[in-house]
């Protein structure tokens, strides 16, 4: 598996992978051609030290992706905190435990960076998927809460 830095020609399949859950489902847009919005969020983050869009591949397919977002801050005497969003992994290669080696590397990349603290975010309806960030070592340490705008 080879972890890389997504590029422009990815975003289709990266779309894609958001999309393929009950959840996600609700809320990309996969049919025809793909709205401006996803290219002009790519090029922030491509733009942004501070963000990365992250691919995995295997035999030359994306197989997962992964966002991490550096955020310095006052707290914890001044730390860097790592945020990391939009965990997917293909439907043909779940249990496969990629999903582990992916937040593992995304802890070492944190680490290396010289980050206090790495948190996310799951879904309440993702039971599964908080069973999996706690075998981890996660904490589901405080109540996330969000306002959605649209």
């Amino acid at each position: 598996m080879i972890f890389r830095d997504a590029r422009r020609d990815d975003v289709p399949t990266v779309v894609h992978l958001l999309a393929a859950d009950a959840l996600g489902a609700t809320r990309e847009t996969t049919e025809g051609p793909l709205p401006d919005g996803y290219y002009q969020a790519f090029e922030a983050i491509e733009r942004d030290p501070n963000n990365r869009l992250v691919v995995v591949e295997d035999g030359g397919a994306v197989i997962g992706c992964l966002q991490l977002t550096y955020i310095p801050g006052l707290t914890y005497q001044g730390g860097l905190r790592m945020i990391v969003e939009g965990v997917r992994v293909a439907e043909s290669h779940r249990g496969a435990g990629i999903g582990r080696r992916m937040l593992t590397w995304a802890i070492e990349e944190a680490r290396a960076r010289g980050c206090r603290l790495v948190q996310l975010t799951t879904n309440k309806a993702r039971t599964d998927a908080k069973r999996f960030y706690e075998s981890l070592g996660f904490t589901a340490s405080h109540e996330g809460m969000k306002l959605d705008l649209t």
